[in-house]
């Protein structure tokens, strides 16, 4: 399959001629070490992955000799098999000015970080890399800033495909995967279970020390099937066979390994009696329609099912939009103890900008009176609307639209 350019290779580019070293995280091959090879093609630049049992072990027993053997600049591939590496690469930045002499990749987020932003702490830029997004397969990078306001949409639909429901379920059951992408549903179905084997428990075994195997392969599959919703705990222990302690703790290395996306609910002084429990979604939407057992697109846009996969797909979109755009959002959701709730809030330049999310060309204008809440507080109101299947952005009032879906 041809290599299909990613959006973060513009800030990867900007942070190598910045820092010394720059990390890339992400789930497992959801291709962190294709982008960075193809952007060293024209570098003289050493390649070496962790994986690899005799460089990890060399690697792991003398730091010193593994980079007399595999000299700067150099790519090192799932660097959280060798932290100890990152002591030596501290020494190394410390002893020459030069930028960008270490690529590194990982794949357990939050132990991985913690150790490398202690280690080369004013050295080191990380960046995380999602599985693709429908902009990447479509060929269209670096689209205006999301700002939700008619002109920055209209000149993205110049360069998008029609927004249709079904090249939209086609990308969400394919997911992000490259290699899933021209795969046959029989293929696709054989793919994801060699990498819930090789991949997601090989890791939680080696890495996070987890035993029970059996245990933990139900409550990924539990996770799946509460996908778009609060998380529960409880439901997810029972169904995993385990206590609720363990199941949370489980969560959060699902988290760690990028398989999922927990969502957070707002939080601010001025909007009271809001739910603290975060809303679970899936990084690769593929992955979770094979663990459902959704095993075509067809089943999967015409199953009780499809409206939690949609909102699922427009929440990661936006996630991997502001994820590799110059500016950054806080992504959350609004939810009272009356059950109103506002699906997504994009917080972006000191504004607030409400989301809602529907499965259907022509969704209730209505939906955006929940929008009020913010008008009761001191909160700056930007542009929203609700992201659904409409064909051209519509206005329903002086700061809402309907945003089609393939535009974010």
């Amino acid at each position: 399959m041809p290599y299909i350019r990613r959006e973060l290779e513009r800030k990867f580019a900007e942070a190598s001629r910045f820092f010394k070293a720059v990390l890339v995280i992400g789930a497992r091959q959801v291709g962190k070490s294709t982008m960075l090879k193809h952007m060293a093609q024209e570098q003289q630049r050493t390649y070496v992955t962790m994986d690899n049992d005799l460089d990890r072990e060399l690697a792991l027993s003398d730091p010193v000799l593994f980079f007399q053997t595999y000299k700067p600049p150099i790519l090192i591939d799932e660097i959280q098999k060798a932290p100890n590496l990152l002591n030596q690469i501290k020494l190394m930045c410390d002893e020459s000015e030069e930028r960008g002499c270490f690529w590194l990749t990982g794949s357990q987020r939050k132990k991985l970080m913690e150790r490398s932003q202690e280690t080369l702490a004013g050295r080191l830029g990380i960046l995380r890399l999602y599985g693709l997004s429908q902009r990447e397969k479509a060929g269209y990078l670096y689209a205006p800033d999301l700002d939700f306001s008619m002109p920055c949409l209209q000149e993205r639909q110049e360069r998008m495909p029609a927004n249709d429901l079904q090249r939209t379920f086609r990308h969400i059951w394919q997911g992000g995967f490259a290699d899933v992408q021209a795969a046959t549903p029989e293929m696709a179905q054989t793919w994801y279970q060699s990498y819930i084997d090789n991949y997601l428990i090989a890791d939680a075994v080696n890495d996070e020390g987890i035993q029970d195997v059996a245990g933990f392969k139900r409550l990924i599959r539990a996770s799946a099937a509460l996908v778009g919703q609060l998380v529960n705990y409880h439901t997810l222990a029972e169904a995993a066979g385990v206590s609720e302690p363990t199941a949370k703790k489980w969560i959060g290395i699902l988290q760690d390994m990028d398989v999922i996306y927990l969502l957070e609910p707002y939080a601010n002084n001025e909007l009271q009696r809001m739910v603290k429990t975060p809303k679970l979604y899936f990084c690769d939407t593929g992955l979770c329609a094979y663990l459902s057992r959704w095993l075509t697109a067809e089943t999967l846009q015409s199953g009780a099912a499809n409206g939690h996969y949609f909102e699922n797909y427009v929440v990661m979109e936006l996630v991997k939009n502001y994820g590799y755009a110059p500016q950054q959002a806080l992504l959350t959701f609004y939810r009272d103890d009356k059950a109103k709730e506002i699906d997504v809030f994009v917080e972006e330049n000191g504004r607030i900008h409400p989301l809602e999310i529907k499965m259907s060309a022509n969704p209730n204008k209505k939906e955006t009176r929940k929008f009020d809440v913010i008008e009761k507080t001191t909160l700056t109101r930007g542009k929203g609307g609700i992201v659904c299947m409409a064909q051209k952005p519509f206005p329903v009032s002086a700061e809402d639209l309907l945003i089609p879906a393939n535009l974010i």
